[in-house]
């Protein structure tokens, strides 16, 4: 746990430890943004600056987030201020978030992502749900509506104007041909799935009504 390291570091480990200047801490020192665990009051002595590993691993973070995703040094005050209550656990052992170069947090209770300055919510998309719809909503829309089943139709679109069973692409003719192969009316859908019964007795009379005509 970060609670039980006691190690100390000088100014100079930190900077090499957290990519962060001299400068840089100093700068946050003096303008209270960021202060050392241990420091003399005269901040010209040396090693007046000793910093904690917690110290550390919040620097660490701090530099993570100006440096590769170019969150403003303003913000992070902003940050700093609003969730002042974390007090040095904002840095070490919250999980943070960056969407546009802000910081977003779980709020508390809810657990939902929030900027952790104007309190904005961040909308999660939730692909599994989505992934599900669309594959449900696919298998019925190769489904076959209720209203077509036992029914024959004819489209200049399908199978250039022949008899077809409703919703498929099946002839009618098709099944006559199966038919008079000596095929059973079980085989005949065996052949093919999606016909019930009463669109292959359909297709079989549509077919003898032609024949007589």
């Amino acid at each position: 746990m970060i609670g039980n390291v006691t190690t100390a570091f000088s100014e100079a480990s930190v900077e090499r430890l957290t990519g962060l200047t001299s400068a840089q801490l100093r700068y946050w020192d003096k303008t209270g943004f960021f202060a050392p665990e241990y420091a003399d009051e005269d901040r010209r002595m040396p090693f007046s600056r000793i910093y904690s590993f917690k110290n550390v691993v919040g620097l660490r973070t701090l530099g993570l987030l100006r440096r590769q995703h170019n969150v403003s040094l303003q913000h992070l005050r902003q940050v700093a201020e609003t969730l002042s209550h974390l007090e040095d656990e904002l840095w070490t052992r919250t999980t943070l978030y960056v969407l546009n170069r802000r910081v977003i947090v779980h709020e508390p209770g809810s657990g939902r992502l929030r900027d952790a300055v104007n309190g904005q919510y961040v909308l999660g998309i939730p692909l599994k749900k989505i992934v599900a719809d669309t594959k449900r909503d696919a298998e019925r829309l190769l489904q076959r509506p209720e209203t077509k089943i036992g029914k024959i139709e004819q489209s200049r679109r399908v199978l250039r104007n022949s008899p077809v069973i409703a919703g498929t692409r099946i002839p009618t003719a098709a099944v006559r041909r199966y038919k008079e192969a000596g095929f059973t009316v079980e085989q005949i859908i065996a052949e093919y799935p999606d016909l019930t019964a009463d669109d292959v007795e359909a297709a079989l009379k549509f077919e003898e009504n032609s024949a007589a005509a």
